[in-house]
Parts: structure tokens; sequence; C-alpha cells
């Protein structure tokens, strides 16, 4: 980001939620589609889930709640809307293809939440915000795939509905670096936290589940 661009913002949007007393942790759309070089989504963003599996392993032996998304449509798109309709890729989603299946290293566990969705944000259509309610969450710590896209839809929605989101750079990833760090900024500066990956697991550590 350039100078101009911070001295516009300087004093006007620099406030900090922090951290709140009882966080889960959200891995959004780390789905084969970002890691397969012949998908047109492919987004070489490795290091980029080696990141959120790392937070991942921080929260389960934390007793941290873990929630991961995906995207699913029906075979015939009758539920994709004009989401589907816009954005072509969204194709490798249909039910079935290889493509929604979890990455390498992706291991998803019986007693961790898979949540479906067919919309960027994991809020929309879905049980999310008030199974956040139900645990007693006050923050979402967000990782995942992309930045521009379903992660940002998830940050606004987050705060909208009242949680305090913590966005971690390393863990979240898009197909060029250019959307990945004008939307970190804008998300930064108006919807919640942006952190980096080491903060966040040392938030995480000092979460006692209760």
């Amino acid at each position: 980001m350039n100078d101009d661009l911070h001295a516009n913002y300087k004093g006007v949007y620099e406030h900090k939620l922090g951290f709140g007393r009882r966080p889960a942790l959200i891995l959004v759309d780390f789905v084969q589609a970002y890691f397969d070089r012949s998908c047109e989504l492919f987004a070489n963003v490795e290091k980029t889930l080696e990141s959120a599996l790392r937070i991942r392993n921080a929260a389960r032996t934390a007793s941290v709640p873990v929630i991961y998304t995906n995207v699913v449509y029906h075979r015939d798109a009758l539920n994709g809307g004009r989401f589907f309709q816009k954005a072509k890729p969204l194709r490798a989603f249909v039910a079935g293809s290889p493509l929604g299946r979890w990455p390498s290293g992706m291991d998803v566990r019986d007693d961790e939440l898979v949540i479906s969705k067919q919309y960027p944000s994991a809020f929309f259509g879905t049980s999310l915000a008030s199974t956040l309610v139900a645990w007693g969450t006050d923050t979402l710590i967000i990782t995942g795939l992309t930045t521009s896209g379903c992660v940002r839809a998830t940050c606004v929605d987050a705060c909208s509905h009242g949680f305090i989101p913590i966005i971690v750079e390393e863990a979240c990833g898009d197909r060029h670096a250019a959307p990945h760090q004008a939307n970190l900024f804008d998300m930064n500066a108006k919807y919640g936290d942006v952190v980096h990956e080491d903060e966040a697991i040392a938030y995480i550590a000092r979460h006692t589940a209760t």
C-alpha cells in the first residue's frame, strides 16, 4: 500500500477491536479447486493452507471450536442463484466434483463443524450465526480463500452479526497479491482486526475453554 493511502486513512480508520473472550476458528473454503493446477480457480495458496493448519492445530489443543466451510451446488445448480450465474468457475463445486473435496493435509474431525454454503459469506443462508451465539462465541478467527471473496464476505457478516472478526493475514489467500492486500487493508480499516499468525496462535494459547 502506498504512503498516500496510509496518510489518507490515518486518524480515521485506525481503531482496533481487540480480542474477545470466547473465540471460534473458521477455515473458509480450503478445497481442492484452489490447489489443482488444472483448475481455473488454482491460486497457488499452499503456504496459506499451512498457516491455517498451524492455527487449527493450536485451536484443537486449546479446545477452541473449529469450523470449516465448503461450497456445494445442486447438480443442476438450482440453488446457485446470481452468484453461480456471475462467477462461472463456481461450476467446480457442483455436488460430486472432486474439486470440492478437502485438499491433501486437511483432516476434518467428527467433532468439528462443516458448513456447506452457496454464497460468499459463511453466514448467508446458514446456521453459523445462531450456532456461534449458542456456543457463547464473541470472536471469530477467520482464515481461508479467497481474501477478496468469501473471506471478506464472512468478515463483513461477522461484524454485522455482532462478532469480532479477527482475520489472519498469512492464513488467507487470493489468486493475486493486489486484491489480497487491498481487501486485508479494507477489512482492517472498517470491519475487523487483521493480525499475523503468531498473534492469533498466542491468543488461542491464552484461551481457556469453559
